[in-house]
């Protein structure tokens, strides 16, 4: 009598259990994710739990900028503004602007590229055009020039700003977009949505765009980074309102008092390695994002993991044969 065969008892793995898996063993996810969930909370909580507003000053009759002590963890400027409490307070500035132009950036994004690689024609050859002269013009060299022109109230409104870096950083998404729509046009799937009657935007919408949020993630991301050094190189460069607190505007302010060259590191130090760390932990997720989703990423480290004798330049590899069988 045979026996029977039992049914396993629990909940079968599914894709989406296996993907969060993946999403949960990335070292470089984890590790972006909590680095920029800290700075997120920082820019959102930071003017709120800050001992002193941004233009506070400690004393108008001392001139010189004292280090960091009990009272001032991050000491003060020339001016005695606590530096500790713009530290906290320019972390909103800087990030709420660096998400809005990667906002606007990857919906420009979409319009040009997938429109034009779907498209195709005269409507691809134009929208090609349009991409190449934003890719050709020097980015912080336009924006330099349309923060000059632009009124110093403007020059404080972070919508504003963030999307006139859009402007500068939508092109290359653009670009991998066209690319990449080109490709899915032909797939079977979208020629039967055409041979239905399926019209443009909802093949576009529902059946083009789905396979490209890995492109879309990355590309967001990517104009994130940009996005914050962009405002910052503009905040240091002198080009931002001066009111505004930012990691940029503090860098500005220890630049024109000579801070680099007189020893005052506590009054650069900190901004700078805060829109380094902010830019690490967007690389970071870039990369993770982008091993995760990426199939030949995933195949070429697991093939690097698994594979076999290893080979070093100037050594003769020998594989030794099993007993009974010959070379």
């Amino acid at each position: 009598m045979s026996p029977t065969l039992r049914p396993r008892r629990g909940r079968p793995r599914s894709a989406s259990g296996g993907s969060r898996s993946r999403w949960l063993r990335s070292p470089k996810v984890t590790i972006g994710s909590l680095m920029l969930v800290i700075f997120v909370l920082l820019a959102v909580f930071g003017p709120m739990v800050a001992p002193h507003a941004p233009d506070w000053q400690a004393s108008t009759l001392d001139n010189v900028p004292h280090p960091p002590s009990a009272q001032f963890w991050l000491g003060t400027d020339v001016q005695q503004h606590d530096l500790f409490s713009q530290l906290l307070a320019g972390g909103r500035d800087t990030l709420l602007i660096a998400f809005v132009a990667g906002i606007v950036a990857t919906v420009l994004s979409v319009l040009v590229g997938v429109s034009a690689g779907y498209l195709g024609g005269k409507a691809d050859e134009v929208l090609s055009i349009l991409t190449n002269i934003f890719l050709a013009l020097p980015g912080l060299l336009i924006l330099m020039v349309v923060m000059k022109m632009m009124p110093d109230s403007d020059t404080g409104n972070p919508l504003l700003i963030g999307a006139v870096i859009a402007l500068s950083a939508w092109a290359w998404g653009a670009r991998v977009l066209r690319a990449q729509t080109l490709a899915l046009r032909s797939q079977d799937y979208v020629e039967s949505a055409r041979v239905i009657g399926e019209g443009r935007s909802r093949i576009i919408l529902f059946e083009i765009l789905p396979n490209l949020l890995p492109i879309l993630a990355s590309s967001f991301i990517f104009t994130v980074i940009y996005g914050v050094g962009a405002y910052a190189s503009l905040a240091w460069l002198g080009l931002i309102n001066p009111t505004n607190a930012s990691w940029g505007t503090m860098l500005n302010t220890a630049q024109q008092f000579s801070a680099t060259t007189s020893g005052t590191w506590w009054w650069y130090g900190p901004p700078a390695l805060c829109i380094a760390f902010v830019g690490i932990a967007l690389a970071l997720l870039n990369f993770g994002i982008d091993e995760i989703v990426n199939p030949r990423m995933r195949s070429t480290r697991r093939g690097l993991r698994n594979r076999g004798p290893r080979f070093q330049l100037g050594l003769t590899p020998v594989v030794r044969a099993e007993e009974g069988t010959r070379p």
